[in-house]
């Protein structure tokens, strides 16, 4: 076996668009994840095939899709969630695994004839958990490989390796299905993770850092990935751009077959035909992406896309000429391209690492919704309405979309992209080391602030508690001292002593301490705001009689739990 391989980085001043294939392990990576890209489209066109040979039910065909799609709906935050807590890699081995054992396991049913319509939707189901388990932990992986000035790139090759697969995965598994069988396809889908499991486990991983505290909760880990995204700005613009688009887009996926069979009444081959001017684009749209983030903003970049793709959705309910069509939807392809990866790196640079795959696998889930339902609705309108008119809503939809950039803008200025700990987080002094279970816990931080300073203090106080919250915390408040006009008391509340510990191994991010630079000045006297750490105490029964309290006439009983 070969030595495990390094991935040195680049230079930081290349922009080409392929620098980041001058990485040796992320190319190889690469081709990886492209060749199993083309056995996953092998593997759908197999199963679409093979159902329909076993059964002439449509609803049993639909449900493939159905079996595909709803573990991502089932796992995307657990996913994300367990991708923060274990190990990336070992994490990658066992999806990449999984999925390798499943196909290979429906390859052999199949070649033996021993396939039905239930069992091909149960592998097709669990094939599906995998990859919904594996989908964030894998988009995490890039930002490891190569330096952030090029992950634009690096997404935006990604995104071609998938078109690419789009392309040519279909007509391959068509060849193979027609020359041979079904089971044909999928053995090869299964052999195609084999490559895939070789890399990751060659990757020579950069030693991360460790924490001496016990591995959050899932459970836990799930509400702080959700806590987080609803305190932070920047995750929420990139959500709700991202699902406004996505419930737009839908439509074209949706309603680009009825278009191509009803309106337009041509075979399926223009449909594929279709989809490969997509894949074009998108690979079109790779190339140029880095001299467009030079000349445009983030915000211009989708809105500009945005534009291109409802007119596509226009062309596509109305026009008629197949070179016209066919630009079109090179030109659609391109803004797919340039939405997505504009969401993709956003939501990749805006979070720090500690909660980045959750954060992934919020917006994984939200881009998902937003195809769903857009589906849905879109589909409804054109069975009611036609497909013109549902195609023309849904470039309305995106019209509109694009004033969204007034309120959710999605430029940050760099030092929110700047993820490094301002400073270590002070230890608190203890008199005793508590239980890391035990909780909540109340931390209070005592100011003296002048009257006059205290609408300034109050202000810059309630940005410090959207990052409080943002942070873990489940309760947060500031009060006056009614005796003492100058005495502030602000508190937060953490759901254990582990929660709060970790946030002080995570250290001072650098949005609160520039807002903490704003706020001591405000503080009078000698000393620092003074800090406490208050437990509660919970009593808890035992088997041992308990002691008379001094100056009661009333035991308590301990069996009963009742107190004084």
């Amino acid at each position: 076996m070969s030595a495990p391989i390094t991935a040195p980085a680049p230079p930081a001043t290349s922009t080409s668009p392929f620098t980041p294939l001058k990485i040796p392990f992320f190319r190889m990576l690469w081709i990886a994840s492209f060749v199993s890209n083309i056995g996953t489209w092998m593997q759908n066109v197999g199963a679409v095939g093979l159902m329909t040979e076993l059964t002439a039910s449509p609803v049993l065909v639909a449900l493939l899709q159905t079996a595909s799609a709803l573990p991502v709906f089932l796992l995307s935050l657990p996913a994300g969630a367990l991708a923060d807590l274990v190990d990336r890699r070992r994490m990658l081995l066992a999806t990449q695994t999984w999925m390798a054992a499943v196909a290979l396991l429906l390859a052999a049913v199949t070649l033996l004839g021993l396939n039905n319509p239930w069992l091909l939707l149960t592998l097709t189901f669990l094939l599906g958990l995998g990859g919904a388990l594996n989908n964030p932990v894998w988009q995490t992986v890039t930002p490891e490989l190569v330096p952030r000035q090029e992950l634009p790139q690096a997404i935006a090759l990604n995104s071609v390796s998938f078109n690419l697969a789009r392309a040519f995965g279909p007509a391959l598994g068509g060849l193979v299905i027609g020359y041979f069988s079904a089971g044909a396809a999928f053995l090869l889908n299964g052999l195609s993770f084999l490559a895939t499991i070789y890399m990751v486990y060659s990757w020579k991983r950069a030693p991360q850092a460790t924490s001496t505290l016990a591995a959050e909760r899932v459970v836990a880990a799930i509400r702080g990935g959700v806590r987080y995204a609803r305190f932070a700005p920047a995750v929420q613009h990139i959500l709700v751009r991202g699902v406004s688009f996505t419930f737009g887009a839908s439509a074209l996926f949706a309603l680009m077959p009825a278009v191509v069979s009803q309106r337009l009444q041509l075979p399926t081959s223009f449909y594929s035909m279709l989809l490969s001017c997509m894949g074009l684009g998108a690979v079109l749209a790779a190339v140029t992406l880095p001299r467009l983030n030079r000349r445009l903003t983030i915000d211009w970049r989708v809105t500009l896309a945005t534009v291109a793709f409802a007119t596509g959705l226009l062309g596509l309910g109305y026009a008629d000429n197949h070179w016209l069509l066919y630009g079109l939807l090179t030109l659609v392809g391109m803004a797919w391209m340039l939405v997505l990866n504009s969401f993709s790196v956003g939501v990749q640079t805006v979070v720090p690492r500690w909660v980045q795959a959750r954060t992934i696998s919020l917006y994984l889930l939200t881009i998902q919704g937003g195809m769903a339902l857009g589906s849905v609705v879109w589909g409804t309108v054109a069975e009611r309405l036609g497909v013109t008119v549902a195609l023309t809503g849904a470039a309305g939809w995106l019209g509109f979309t694009t004033l969204l950039v007034l309120k959710f803008s999605l430029r940050n200025p760099p030092e929110a992209l700047d993820h490094t700990p301002a400073r270590p987080r002070p230890e608190p002094v203890l008199a005793e080391q508590p239980v890391p279970t035990e909780g909540p816990v109340i931390i209070t931080t005592t100011y003296r602030v002048r009257p006059e300073n205290r609408p300034a203090f109050t202000y810059l106080m309630e940005q410090l508690a959207r990052i409080r919250r943002r942070e873990g915390a489940i309760g947060w408040g500031l009060y006056a001292d009614m005796a003492d006009p100058e005495r502030m008391v602000e508190y937060f509340m953490t759901e254990s002593w582990e929660e709060h510990a970790q946030q002080h191994e995570r250290g001072v991010s650098r949005d609160e301490a520039e807002l903490k630079n704003q706020i001591w000045p405000l503080h009078e006297g000698p000393e620092r705001p003074k800090v406490s750490h208050l437990l509660a105490q919970h009593y808890r029964p035992t088997a041992e009689p308990v002691p008379m309290v001094p100056g009661s006439t009333r035991l308590i009983a301990s069996t009963a739990g009742e107190a004084t």
